[in-house]
């Protein structure tokens, strides 16, 4: 096995502000909780872009740029930006990022798939913002599209710049998406795939499910490299499962906003640490962020635009 890497989603487009008092948004606490996510341990962080005037999720340039540039003027953390981005956004705002800043690696969405998150109206009642309770409601009737036209720009345009896609596969047939686009000549391998297990609308959360996209990836491609993300509590078991597979990890309160059952997480750091922890203990090493930029054959941080 090699080395583990180990991701930091910071903030996302699934959490709202009233869920958790420490889920950053402003440009500033993005920027503190990236560079204490590397100072921690994580080698990449990912990062969507927030209104900071109450949390929404943004596709504003700006937005981005300040918040990539913040954290590179104080740490060598490898970025990856969105193209995610959140249910009110246009395939055109998600990619922008992309072609303005041009960074290392970005997210790359592998399928179309409802993307629900409506279910939590019934644990949350108040709200601190307005725009948050029609925001989850409105995910009732929201299809998250990467048709194959999209995928086709989306690939494209990483191309151009020299961005690594970091391939998100929610559901198995979405394998067979990256299959065809490699036949068709829009990605090189050899891939880096990321699981996302967990999320209403994909697979679900499931040692059984992790290891069939695993080998179903295995008789797609061969040759891979992978990392896994779990919705809530799954995060922990899946993130084990997977690295003592020979993949990576990641954490954050994008993904889970609970250090333990029943402890809100004050940062994503506190996750890092303890997946490192937990990685050590297993007797696997943890990869600097130069490290999985050889790993990943990113194009380093001295070429992106921000």
């Amino acid at each position: 096995m090699g080395k583990v890497i180990i991701t930091a989603a910071l903030t996302g487009a699934i959490h709202t502000p009233s869920m958790s008092q420490y889920l950053p948004f402003t440009p500033q606490q993005l920027i503190d909780e990236a560079v204490r996510c590397h100072e921690a341990g994580a080698a990449v962080v990912h990062v969507h872009a927030r209104n900071p005037e109450d949390g929404s999720p943004s596709s504003d340039g700006k937005i981005f740029k300040e918040i990539l540039s913040g954290i590179k003027a104080r740490s060598n953390v490898v970025i990856t930006p969105t193209t995610g981005g959140s249910p009110t956004m246009t395939p055109e705002e998600r990619i922008a990022v992309v072609k303005s800043l041009s960074p290392e690696m970005a997210t790359f969405n592998a399928g179309s798939l409802n993307f629900a998150l409506y279910p939590v109206l019934q644990k949350y009642k108040e709200f601190k913002y307005p725009w948050e309770k029609d925001y989850l409601a409105g995910t009732e009737s929201f299809i998250f599209a990467n048709n194959f036209k999209s995928l086709h720009v989306f690939s494209e345009s990483m191309k151009e710049v020299g961005a690594r896609p970091e391939l998100e596969v929610y559901d198995v047939g979405q394998i067979n998406n990256l299959a065809q686009l490699v036949r068709e000549g829009y990605l090189k391998e050899p891939l880096y795939l990321q699981f996302v297990l967990g999320i209403l609308g994909g697979i679900p959360a499931t040692i059984d499910n992790l290891m069939y996209l695993i080998n179903t990836a295995r008789k797609a491609f061969g040759t891979f490299k992978w990392s896994v993300c779990a919705a809530g509590r799954f995060q922990l078991n899946m993130g084990v499962v997977n690295i003592l597979e020979g993949g990576f990890w990641r954490v954050g309160l994008e993904d889970n906003l609970y250090l333990e059952k029943g402890v809100l997480a004050k940062s994503s750091a506190e996750q890092v640490e303890k997946a490192i922890r937990i990685t050590r203990e297993l007797g696997l090493e943890v990869a600097t962020e130069d490290e999985a930029r050889e790993i990943l054959e990113l194009k380093g941080i001295d070429k992106v635009n921000y």
